[in-house]
């Protein structure tokens, strides 16, 4: 792909953006840079894009970006709704995302992991798998580094490992690796994609250009998950925490069992797994596979997991006072992770939900509700409508913002109950993300 002299408009100028921008700057192309603040308030961003070589527009945010352009990357996050999105696919204007654009000059090869919950676990386990067998890895995509950064490198690593976004995947065309996973798919991000048939169908999008000599890794406890299994051209292998499977991993008495189609087996101790939860059992499942196809022996995998504790406001353990411990869930930003987070305790939680709400479908929360919160504190700009679906289903309180919740459940809280934040939502009524939201979260424990 030549992309010298052409015309390039980015949308948004976050991480993403300004990687793309200098990506395609070091290839001679022209740059349009827009975003939904104006440039005078881009602050050193704008000096960043400003010192790039070539060519440079600081557009307004409205079709006038889109004059004489012959490509658009939106960043991830960039709803297909976007007004200048939308004229730029009525005008029919090439749209690629970045991951696409980065595929189509990434020499390495790559390892994918996509699903709702559960990605960045997944991507950065293979990730400490591989390095713990010696073999050089790049680990990023939507979390850390974009892949397009790495590909502007000397692309030096033996595989890359991307977590990918149903944002990322929803301009993917060429976008093909090597081993893709699709961990599960849940309810959520329907206000982007409009409905759920048109998230899953953006999830699968991962297994698009996979053929025979390529792996695709599915969750068999997931039906429509594993029906993909009948239907790619990729060989597969699946994973499940419930029922024994043939070509994958399942779980026998305290061990993790892999078992290929041809009866070959290799065994893993459960006891090597210290972060909590059944879903985690998924996710190292799941990581292993992906290892072992990389090339990652047994043993590199037992050591890389038995060293894994986990990642940043994912069930991290924030803190004890009187006999109650705090967890920050702050990235369960849908319904599907906090079921995953109240499945890890046995203890009575006191459960901290809300935010800005992405339709999720709260009232699916309400059996575990029942069966495991003791007292909920809602907050955020959902509050009200989490009330009116589950508000009934526990001892409820309203807080306008988390530092109010946070207050509140100190006070409800018993000796013995977990103070969980897995708040099911956004973080952006508050805060600029989800990782702002939970170091919040823990300054207030620590004090």
């Amino acid at each position: 792909m030549d992309l010298r002299g052409k015309k390039a408009a980015i949308i948004g100028v976050g991480k993403t953006g300004r990687a793309t921008a200098r990506f395609l700057a070091g290839r001679g192309a022209r740059l349009v840079l827009t975003d939904e603040k104006p440039a005078a308030a881009w602050g050193e961003a704008k000096l960043e894009l400003e010192a790039l070589p070539g060519e440079k527009t600081f557009a307004p945010y409205g079709p006038e970006a889109l004059a004489g352009v012959d490509l658009v990357i939106p960043s991830p996050g960039v709803y297909p709704a976007n007004p200048v999105l939308a004229e730029a696919i009525r005008r029919e204007i090439p749209v690629l995302s970045e991951i696409e654009l980065a595929w189509r000059f990434l020499k390495t090869p790559l390892t994918a992991v996509t699903g709702t919950n559960g990605k960045t676990t997944v991507t950065t386990l293979i990730g400490e798998m591989l390095r713990a067998a010696g073999i050089k890895a790049f680990v990023g995509g939507n979390i850390g580094t974009p892949l397009i950064e790495y590909v502007q490198g000397p692309q030096d690593a033996d595989w890359a490992v991307a977590e990918i976004s149903s944002f990322q995947l929803q301009w993917a065309r060429d976008f093909h690796p090597r081993i893709a996973a699709l961990l599960n798919v849940t309810y959520d991000h329907i206000d982007y994609h409009g409905s759920f048939a048109a998230y899953r169908e953006s999830k699968e999008r991962i297994f698009a250009r996979q053929g025979a000599e390529d792996l695709a890794i599915l969750n068999a406890d997931e039906a429509l998950t594993a029906s993909l299994r009948e239907r790619l051209a990729a060989r597969t292998e699946v994973f499940s925490s419930l029922t024994p499977v043939t070509g994958g991993m399942f779980i026998e008495d305290e061990k993790l069992i892999r078992l290929g189609r041809s009866g070959e087996r290799e065994e893993y101790p459960l006891a090597m797994i210290r972060i909590p939860g059944r879903h985690n059992l998924e996710n190292v499942m799941a990581a292993v596979l992906a290892a072992r196809s990389c090339g990652c022996p047994p043993n590199s995998v037992i050591g890389a997991v038995e060293n894994f504790r986990g990642i940043a406001h994912r069930i991290e353990y924030a803190g004890e006072e009187d006999g109650v411990l705090y967890y920050d869930d702050s990235k369960g930003t849908n319904v599907g992770a906090v079921v995953r987070a109240l499945e890890s305790f046995s203890r009575p939680v006191v459960l901290l939900l809300g935010g800005r709400d992405k339709e999720g479908d709260f009232a699916t929360l309400a059996p575990l509700i029942r069966e495991r919160v003791r007292e909920m504190v809602l907050f955020g700009e959902a509050r009200e409508k989490i009330n009116r679906l589950v508000g009934g289903e526990a001892r409820t309180t309203l807080a306008a913002t988390m530092k109010e919740a946070v207050a509140a459940a100190r006070r409800l809280a018993l000796p013995g109950d977990v103070v969980l934040l897995s708040p099911g939502c956004a973080s952006f009524d508050e805060f600029t993300d989800y990782k702002e939201r939970g170091r919040v979260f823990k300054e207030m424990v620590g004090k």
